[in-house]
């Protein structure tokens, strides 16, 4: 079981960085419904069937500059990447929400596969790879990629990402966390029944809501569900007729796609393409409007542009020999 209850295990340095992350993005979210007069509640995961507390695609319809929808482009199913691409990319840096040159770069680039200073997570690890049926190497390579790190390479558990309410080492969000809480089956749904936070209709109750999500911070939990989750999704797939191939590699990039997109729009991209707004939506989401809108710019097609980023960022980082004894 985890080693804490709730907020309470936290250390004073701990409890701080996790109510700072939550106050901040507490205060943004409310900014922005109120620059959009939406209630509270109603977030859409993007690509999920999971509810959240703000709609992520209103806010970036309502941003779009540019209200021209290039010409959709010939569906092509993805072909996962079997090296690493060359082309830089910027992703989220984990701590000030800002883009910074150079971090895009694996802070554990050049060393020995193995866990390096992760490797007090490894227990976890194993334990919810055998629970789940996941290669351990894929896993971890899944939470790897989640996670925000330091910059000698460790993954830091209280992490929030500014521009949603991902948060933690597998950066789930609220809604879809709470959904692995009432999931049944699910290692965050035992804990969830033991201590009492579902009520007689398997759901989560009002009053336990916030001990639950400050279950994102603890590594084990994370862990577990990011486990679980991988899972569902890759289950998915393959209901949808995804083939998705053996090994870690091919087990981490399909179950990532999952974790990154939310299932529906994963199987959409892995069967032939997302529609040019929805790519542009989920592109603005995760770089920028400024940064999606050059990278759309220079090829002309959003659904083009997106592809080619998502699939750059999946050969740079989802790397499982890193972690494969």
């Amino acid at each position: 079981m985890i080693a804490t209850s709730g907020p309470a295990g936290l250390t004073a340095a701990q409890k701080a960085d996790v109510i700072y992350a939550q106050a901040r993005s507490e205060l943004t979210t409310r900014l922005w419904r109120a620059a959009l007069g939406s209630e509270e509640g109603g977030e859409k995961r993007a690509g999920g069937d999971v509810k959240l507390p703000m709609s992520l695609d209103s806010l970036l319809t309502l941003l779009k500059e540019d209200k021209q929808t290039p010409a959709p482009a010939m569906p092509q199913r993805a072909t996962l990447p079997e090296s690493e691409p060359s082309t830089p990319i910027l992703p989220w840096d984990g701590q000030g929400g800002r883009q910074q040159q150079g971090r895009q770069q694996d802070a554990t680039a050049g060393q020995a596969p193995g866990y390096g200073p992760n490797a007090g997570h490894a227990g976890a690890l194993s334990a919810a790879a055998q629970r789940t049926g996941l290669p351990v190497a894929a896993l971890a390579t899944i939470v790897h990629a989640e996670a925000a790190k330091a910059p000698d390479g460790r993954w830091l558990p209280y992490s929030r990402n500014p521009r949603s309410s991902a948060a933690g080492l597998g950066q789930f969000l609220s809604g879809t966390w709470r959904g692995e809480a009432e999931r049944e089956g699910t290692w965050l749904n035992a804990v969830a029944r033991q201590r009492g936070w579902l009520n007689d209709h398997g759901r989560v109750k009002g009053e336990d809501r916030a001990a639950l999500l400050a279950l994102r911070y603890d590594p084990e939990a994370a862990i577990q569900a990011t486990a679980d989750y991988a899972k569902a999704n890759l289950d998915a797939l393959a209901r949808a007729g995804v083939s998705i191939g053996e090994g870690a590699q091919a087990v981490a990039q399909a179950a990532y796609l999952g974790h990154h997109l939310g299932r529906g729009d994963a199987i959409r991209f892995l069967k032939g393409g997302l529609d040019p707004d929805r790519a542009r939506t989920l592109l603005n989401a995760q770089i920028g409007a400024a940064g999606a809108g050059r990278r759309i710019a220079a090829v002309g097609d959003a659904t083009v542009a997106h592809r080619t980023w998502l699939l750059d960022f999946i050969g740079r980082n989802i790397r499982a020999e890193r972690f494969s004894a």
